[in-house]
C-alpha cells in the first residue's frame, strides 16, 4: 500500500512544477510582447516544425496502415503537411504576411456578421454583441490598413498573449493544487487537523485528580 505522506509529497512537487512552468511561460509572454517581431518569427518557425513533424508522423501511420481504404488519403494529408511545414520554415516572413491578412479578413467578416446580426435580431445581448462586432471590425481594419507591416507584430502579439494567459492559468492551478495537498496532508498527519482529539482543559484535569 502506498504511503499517503509520500504520495502527497509527489503531488506537491508536481504542482510546484506546474507553477514553475507557468512562471516560465509568463516570462516568455512578457518578453514576446516587448519583442513582437522576434515572437512572430519564433511562432512561424514553431508552426512550421509542428506541421513538418505532424506530417512525418501521419506518413508513418499511413505506411503502417497500407492496404486499408484510407491509405492514400493519409499519404496525401501527410504530404501536404510536410510541404506546408517546409514552406513555412523556409519563408517565415511571407507566411506571417499571409496569415496576418487571413486574420484581418476573419476579424472583418466576424465583425460585420456580429453587427448585422445584433441589429437584425436585437436580442437580450444586443449591446454586448454590437460592441463585439464594432471591435472586431475596427481591429480588422487597423490590421489591414497597416499590412504588410502589421505582420511583424500582430501574430507575435497573439502568440505572446497566449503564452501569458496559459502561464497564468498554470500558476493558478499549481498554487491552488499545492494548497489543497497541504490541507489534506495536515489532516492526515496524526495529532493535527480539526478531527484530532483536543487536550483536556485544566478544569477537567483538576476534577479527575480530585
Amino acid at each position: 500500500m502506498a504511503d499517503p505522506v509520500e504520495e502527497g509529497r509527489k503531488l506537491h512537487r508536481g504542482f510546484s512544477g506546474l507553477a514553475l512552468l507557468g512562471i516560465l511561460l509568463v516570462v516568455a509572454g512578457l518578453v514576446g510582447l516587448v519583442y513582437t517581431g522576434v515572437a512572430t518569427l519564433t511562432s512561424m518557425i514553431l508552426f512550421g516544425w509542428l506541421l513538418l513533424i505532424g506530417g512525418l508522423v501521419g506518413l508513418l501511420h499511413a505506411v503502417q496502415s497500407r492496404g486499408t481504404s484510407y491509405f492514400w488519403l493519409g499519404v496525401v494529408v501527410a504530404a501536404l503537411n510536410i510541404a506546408a511545414g517546409v514552406v513555412v520554415i523556409r519563408h517565415p516572413h511571407g507566411t506571417a504576411e499571409a496569415l496576418t491578412m487571413f486574420a484581418a479578413l476573419l476579424f472583418l467578416t466576424g465583425g460585420v456578421f456580429r453587427l448585422v446580426g445584433s441589429v437584425v435580431v436585437r436580442g437580450p445581448q444586443f449591446g454586448w454583441t454590437l460592441l463585439q462586432g464594432a471591435f472586431g471590425l475596427l481591429l480588422g481594419l487597423l490590421v489591414l490598413f497597416d499590412w504588410p507591416h502589421s505582420s511583424l507584430y500582430v501574430l507575435g502579439c497573439f502568440f505572446s498573449l497566449a503564452l501569458l494567459f496559459d502561464g497564468l492559468g498554470l500558476i493558478a492551478v499549481g498554487v491552488g493544487g499545492r494548497r489543497i495537498v497541504s490541507m489534506v496532508s495536515d489532516r492526515m498527519v496524526p495529532g493535527t487537523g480539526a478531527d484530532s482529539p483536543s487536550e483536556p482543559s485544566e478544569e477537567v484535569q483538576k476534577r479527575s485528580e480530585s
